[in-house]
């Protein structure tokens, strides 16, 4: 397949259509995202975060003026910062961190949703992504600066150990500290870094090394690598921090970076896909991207014979499942700095295979094409929906291949620089 026939300008166009959703998808008084495109989706703080970090890509492209970034960016960190914090329930956040999801309209807690370690990791992200873009000496760009400061510096990491040394997943005025805790490789890998560097609550240097005892190294269709099974965690952490030629100690005992490592788990998608061990409709080298996503189920068909059971969202994962058919294609894009040479393949794989999965905010979150309805849908179910923390990594992941904007943002962080060296980060942009 010849990928340079997606050109340079496919790519933008992709990325323009994808943030429309942060555009539109948003509460103006309040600067609330919502989390999906389904009626009365409530927002969730990782897509307040993903927001904030698209607005330096959609003004560099000219899709917002500076002015309306600036206006949406501090609507929000103005909102984020003037909410109660409380243990009563009815606060936004607790311990400088919040709750993971919230009323569009109100900002009201929803679901009985936790305070969210990790979610709250990539809202402050954003805020740091904001401060280091708006570096004016105007009132308000200062204003950006100074309240995604507080917002970090207000964070309690030492709260968040819970008397461990590794990081809770989070915690709920009904019943306190959640019983699992961020162990093994995953996107908690920004949250060590930001926990590291509070300047105001830092986690000691030990519970980094703590978490990365907990890693499993494995080997795949013969590429040995720091193995997690959905792709989406080799990808978040990767928005705002370069890995490319910088190294902790688990990485130089293994004479790679975590770069290179994101780089092989997207072969391994590509491989599995290609092995197809569970002979699912349109897995190939072109068909990847294996991962967090909305999915057709809950429901179990029988197809060719054998009986499938169908998820709804779910982590999806390689080799060892659950998988069910779902391919998320935004899941490929966002390995676009990782592996371009296949993944510019698999996104024209899908631009000319699926047409239906594109409509007005670019490319629908996932599809299966063996989930099918021969009275209705042929090729298989498509999802109807939309999701920031798909959004997000497209436009971001896509502009960190093409310019290194967020990468180039993030260097400059003394926050990002702080946390990553007394994670015994060392090398390459570093130093």
């Amino acid at each position: 397949m010849d990928a340079e026939l997606l050109t340079n300008k496919d790519l933008v166009k992709l990325q323009k259509d994808t943030f429309d959703y942060f555009v539109k998808e948003f509460n103006a008084e309040n600067g609330l995202t919502a989390d999906n495109t389904k009626k009365g989706s409530p927002s969730s703080i990782t897509a307040v975060g993903l927001a904030l970090s698209t607005y330096p890509v959609a003004v560099s492209h000219g899709w917002l003026t500076r002015e309306e970034a600036l206006k949406r960016t501090l609507t929000k960190l103005r909102f984020f910062w003037e909410g109660s914090q409380g243990t009563s329930g009815n606060d936004l956040g607790y311990k400088g961190f919040f709750y993971h999801f919230l009323d569009v309209k109100t900002g009201k807690r929803v679901w009985n949703s936790e305070i969210s370690t990790i979610d709250t990791t990539f809202f402050l992200a954003g805020a740091l992504t904001a401060a280091e873009y708006f570096s004016g000496n105007s009132k308000e760009e200062k204003e950006i600066r100074t309240l995604a400061d507080a917002l970090y510096r207000r964070a309690d990491w030492n709260w968040a150990l819970n008397g461990g040394d590794t990081v809770s997943m989070g915690w709920n005025p009904e019943g306190g500290f959640l019983k699992y805790r961020w162990e093994g490789y995953s996107e908690a890998l920004l949250l060590y870094v930001l926990a590291s560097g509070s300047p105001t609550f830092p986690i000691p240097e030990k519970c980094y090394a703590a978490w990365t005892k907990t890693y499993k190294w494995k080997k795949l269709y013969d590429i040995e690598f720091l193995y997690a099974g959905p792709l989406f965690i080799h990808q978040l952490s990767h928005i705002w921090i370069d890995f490319r030629g910088i190294q902790d100690d688990y990485m130089r005992s293994k004479a790679i970076d975590y770069f290179e490592n994101s780089r092989r788990a997207t072969y391994i998608q590509q491989k599995y896909a290609a092995r197809n061990p569970r002979n699912f409709e349109g897995y190939s080298e072109y068909c990847w991207g294996i991962t967090a996503c909305d999915g057709p189920g809950p429901a179990t068909k029988a197809i060719k014979g054998e009986k499938i059971k169908f998820y709804d969202y779910r982590a999806r994962s390689v080799p060892y499942g659950p998988d069910d058919g779902t391919i998320a294609p935004w899941a490929a894009i966002a390995s676009l700095p990782f592996a371009p040479e296949i993944v510019l393949a698999a996104i024209k794989h899908f631009n000319d295979n699926y047409p239906e999965m594109t409509r007005v905010y670019g490319l629908k979150c996932s599809f299966n094409p063996t989930f099918q309805d021969k009275a209705q849908n042929k090729k298989g179910w498509v999802s109807q929906r939309y999701f920031a923390l798909n959004q997000g990594p497209i436009v971001l992941m896509t502009e960190n291949y093409q310019t290194g904007l967020l990468w180039n943002l993030m260097r400059k962080s003394p926050y990002i620089i702080a946390g990553l060296k007394r994670a015994g980060f060392a090398g390459g942009w570093l130093g």
